[in-house]
């Protein structure tokens, strides 16, 4: 995910819930799948994380990948797809009119960090999983197909996934999964938030600062006021909402009244309609500033990603196998349909507001400091075998999940259904802050 941040987890102690129309045989089978490929997956697991590359910088992975799904029987692969070098699809297709199943593999690391989010296990768990989903539809003849979707630039915002969804990669795809690690949880039903950047610019004019001071307007004036305010601003803010400001251009030389000067703001909300709320906030700091100076604004807004909304069914489905699945990991998934919050954001949001999706967190042995995403000892920790078989216990649940959606009638109508009144229902949230905050029609996306 884009950054890493706090996490409310609502522990339980309920027993395991095993919903009917659990076919061992199936889960069995899958289990196999997977483990016979251990030492494959673990090789091109092993190779990603001692090789980080930055957002759309994933040559190698790119390279390793492909040819490894172009060996694997009946997959057609595509190579850097959609005009992203980087970006690549591998379909399994029954030839029979069926769901269409999708699993994302995301391949990039962070600056100086490696892969401290955890990237090469959700590469391995989403192979895996696609994988042992086509194995399944070649042992039973499951009508539909499946898809991997090698998807660049998920760090810093690059937001792969959705340069993918606006070029249709996407199209005639009914679900998406994925997955991300972390050590705090493991839960199928995670919300995270909505995030964006605002770039600001003030533009005032030059003067001496001993000489004739008031000729000049000091754009860096106009900054620090916004600055200021910004910060006083988070007083009043939700618990859920954040805030970061950095001053990017702090004007030229301390003698003269500065004519230019920088910054940037990124903020985040626990929903669309929410980060709507906080930018109209944050950009009446900005005017503030300009205001109080006579400096002239300019604002570039860059919307980054959306908050994930997780569809119930889906997760309902990979909680039934991952429960049954030997060997339970703690902490348990949280009974029923609670939610986990994180406060970090991903392009993967995007994906859920065009069709069902899940993005499983998964919790791996920690590392000796116990380090979160996008740390150290995270990074450290992402490498090791007892993290690759946590991301292979993930992958065999989002197996079972896209197989239970190609084997079972009906089922993804279902789905659907509900991914289609979660959307009615944030469309009524955003349309009641609109007309409770007076926000202009012209300003919702």
């Amino acid at each position: 995910m884009e950054e890493d941040g706090f996490v409310l987890i609502f522990r339980s102690e309920c027993p395991e819930n095993v919903p009917q129309d659990v076919s061992e045989e199936y889960l069995s089978e899958i289990d196999k799948s997977i483990e016979s490929l251990w030492a494959s997956l673990w090789s091109l697991n092993k190779f990603i994380h001692e090789n980080p590359e930055l957002a759309f910088e994933e040559h190698k992975a790119h390279e390793l990948l492909t040819n490894f799904m172009r060996s694997q029987k009946d997959w057609k692969v595509t190579t850097s797809a959609y005009a992203m070098e980087t970006a690549w699809v591998a379909v399994y297709d029954s030839g029979k009119e069926g769901p269409a199943v999708s699993f994302n593999v995301e391949m990039d690391a962070l600056p100086d960090l490696g892969h401290a989010c955890g990237h090469n296990l959700i590469a391995t768990a989403s192979l895996a999983a696609g994988l042992a989903t086509a194995e399944m539809i070649r042992r039973h003849e499951l009508p539909g197909k499946v898809l991997l979707f090698g998807t660049p630039g998920e760090e810093g915002g690059g937001g792969g996934k959705i340069r993918l969804l606006e070029a249709g990669a996407y199209e005639g795809v009914d679900i998406s999964l994925i997955s991300h690690p972390g050590i705090s949880h493991n839960s199928p039903l995670v919300r995270t938030t909505a995030f964006a950047r605002l770039e600001i610019e003030y533009f005032g004019r030059a003067a001496h600062a001993a000489n004739s001071p008031w000729l000049g307007i000091n754009a860096l004036d106009a900054l620090v006021i916004a600055y200021n305010a910004v910060a006083v601003l988070r007083q009043q803010t939700m618990p859920s909402d954040v805030i970061g400001m950095r001053i990017t251009n702090g004007g030229a030389a301390p003698n003269i009244i500065h004519a230019y000067a920088a910054g940037v703001c990124v903020i985040r909300a626990i929903s669309a309609s929410r980060l709507k709320e906080l930018q109209q906030k944050v950009s009446a700091c900005f005017r503030a500033g300009a205001e109080a100076t006579g400096a002239r604004a300019e604002v570039k807004i860059i919307q980054g990603y959306a908050d994930h909304v997780p569809n119930h069914i889906l997760a309902a489905s990979y909680t039934k196998y991952w429960n049954l699945l030997p060997d339970l990991p703690d902490p348990l998934i949280p009974c029923g349909d609670q939610f986990t919050w994180v406060n970090a954001s991903t392009d993967q949001g995007n994906i859920s507001y065009a069709m069902p999706s899940v993005n499983a967190s998964f919790a791996i042995p920690p590392g000796l400091h116990a380090g979160q995403p996008h740390s150290p000892d995270f990074e450290e920790a992402s490498g090791t075998q007892g993290a690759f078989m946590r991301a292979l216990r993930v992958g065999k649940a989002l197996a079972g999940t896209a197989v239970d959606v190609l084997r079972s009638p009906g089922l993804i109508d279902k789905i659907k259904d509900q991914w289609k009144r979660d959307m009615d229902a944030i469309k009524k949230q955003t349309i009641s802050t609109v007309e409770s905050k007076g926000i202009d029609d012209d300003d919702i996306d």
